[in-house]
This record gives C-alpha cells, structure tokens and sequence, in this order.
C-alpha cells in the first residue's frame, strides 16, 4: 500500500494529476462497459470474465480519486 501511495504522490507532484485521473476512470467505464456487453450480448455459460471486467472497471473508476485524496492527507 505505501508504494502505490507513493506512486500517487508522485503523480499528484507533478500537474499531470488530472489527466492520469481521467484516463484511469475511462479505462474502468471501457472496463464496465465490455464486461456489461459480454454478459447480456453473449451466450456465455461461464460469468467470471463479465463479473471481473466489471468489477475491475468500478474499481479503476474509484481507486484514483480516493488514491490522490489519501496523498494529499499524508
């Protein structure tokens, strides 16, 4: 944890926060939204790659926000 923490800081140093940001939550929505499409638009018996995709998506959409919140307060 100390090490993604000092990773967020060092993105927060540099003014390339808000980018970083931004490209980390639409890669979770790309994330959300294929794993939305292969689990209605798919046939497929298995739901474990939909439900991670998902899963990883919502977590890409929330980490960087809270990630850059926790290396301000420290």
């Amino acid at each position: 944890m100390d090490e993604a923490l000092e990773a967020a800081e060092l993105v927060a140093d540099s003014e390339l926060e808000g980018v970083v940001v931004w490209l980390l939550r639409v890669a979770g929505l790309v994330c959300v939204l294929a794993g939305l499409g292969l689990w209605l638009f798919t046939e497929a018996g298995l739901l474990v790659l939909p439900a991670l995709l998902v899963v990883v998506g919502v977590v890409l959409v929330v980490a960087p926000s809270v990630l850059l919140a926790l290396a301000e307060l420290t």
